[in-house]
Formats: structure tokens, sequence, C-alpha cells
């Protein structure tokens, strides 16, 4: 059974890496609309304490995850977590 880790998103939040699709940059028009249909449709988790969004995150429920931490900073602990996991 595969185990599963907990990915720090900022300010105490975390997310399940194996429920995670994907992190994304929220600067273009797509990932805006993204956010206003997920608020629409409850599914979404704002995690960034009042602070700006740098990154948005995609579960495999459709829950969409605002975080104020930079994608690149959220995609380099996914990657370390999975290889401390490896070993």
């Amino acid at each position: 059974m595969q185990k599963s880790g907990l990915l720090n998103i900022g300010f105490g939040n975390y997310v399940v890496n194996s429920r995670l699709v994907a992190i994304l940059n929220p600067a273009s028009s797509p990932m805006r609309r993204l956010r206003e249909d997920a608020k629409e449709s409850h599914h979404l988790v704002d995690a960034t304490q009042g602070r700006k969004t740098r990154s948005i995150l995609v579960t495999d429920s459709g829950h969409v995850i605002l975080s104020a931490i930079q994608a690149e900073t959220i995609s380099q602990r996914f990657s370390q977590d999975e290889e401390d996991e490896a070993r």
C-alpha cells in the first residue's frame, strides 16, 4: 500500500499528495474562469489566509484550492515528498 503524504501549501495548510492532479499558475484567463466555476459549484477552498493567490491546486475530487505559495515552490515540495517516499 502506497503511503499518502501531506503536502504543505502554506500557513499550516496541507493537501494529500495522492489526491493532487495539478499545480497551476493563476495568472491566465482560463485559471480565473476555473476559480469562478469552482466558487459557483462550492468546490473552492481558499487557503491563502487573505494573501494574494499565487497558485491553484486541483484535486481528483474536482476541488480547487487557492494557495499564497508560488506554484514552483509547491511543485518542488511535491517532488521532494515523492523522492522521500521512494527511499
